[in-house]
């Protein structure tokens, strides 16, 4: 499969308000960000964002250092549009993490729209190396997967649910689970999908 072709699709065929996993507040991301207490210049990557909100809020609450990714062109065109003028205080990557190459930069970590579809040991193994590879010791990684009652499938594609030992085990050493907490989502069409939200702390050496 083209992954970048199949998320292009997603999101041409559709208004961002439509998709599955929109959220107008994602507050519990949110939440997560201000425990993991980062001052305002350290630099903050949302991985799949996409369309997201989230980044609307970080920047209201004055982060100052905050990138966005995603494979998808077209969604990164429609939270940049959405933003005007704004936009030109985020850093915007269109790239596919499993192949992109990151400097090590980053505080933390944000996802909540890649890696539960990431459905094979080799995928996970290159995300955590990409993890490593952009995360400083002591950063935070903030994944949002679905929960081990939450859909089968989700945009056309076979999703890996977790509980938070699975998460646990897929990051390996050198991360520490700080909190877990399941979170019912609602969807455009009123239909509930179960997320299993983990805030992870990196050691501070190098690992």
């Amino acid at each position: 499969m083209n992954r970048k072709a199949h998320w292009e699709k997603i999101y041409q065929s559709r208004s961002p308000e439509q998709l599955a996993w929109h959220q107008t507040a994602p507050q519990l991301s949110l939440e997560m960000v201000a425990d993991a207490a980062l001052p305002y210049s350290a630099a903050l990557i949302d991985v799949g964002g996409g369309a997201s909100t989230l980044v609307d809020h970080l920047l209201e609450q004055g982060y100052l250092d905050v990138t966005v990714l995603d494979i998808a062109g077209s969604g990164l065109a429609a939270a940049q549009a959405r933003l005007g003028a704004r936009a030109a205080d985020v850093t915007w990557i269109e790239a596919d993490i499993l192949q992109v190459a990151l400097p090590q930069r980053f505080l933390l970590w944000h996802d909540r729209a890649v890696f539960h579809f990431l459905s094979t040991a080799a995928d996970q193994e290159r995300y955590i190396t990409a993890v490593r590879a952009a995360l400083k010791p002591g950063g935070h990684v903030i994944i949002a997967t679905f929960a081990e009652d939450g859909p089968q499938r989700c945009s056309d594609l076979d999703v890996v649910r977790y509980t938070p030992e699975q998460v646990c085990a897929v990051f390996g050493a050198g991360f520490h689970l700080v909190r877990s907490q399941c979170k019912t989502h609602v969807t455009p069409w009123e239909s509930n999908q179960q997320y299993l939200f983990c805030h992870f702390h990196r050691h501070n050496i190098s690992s």
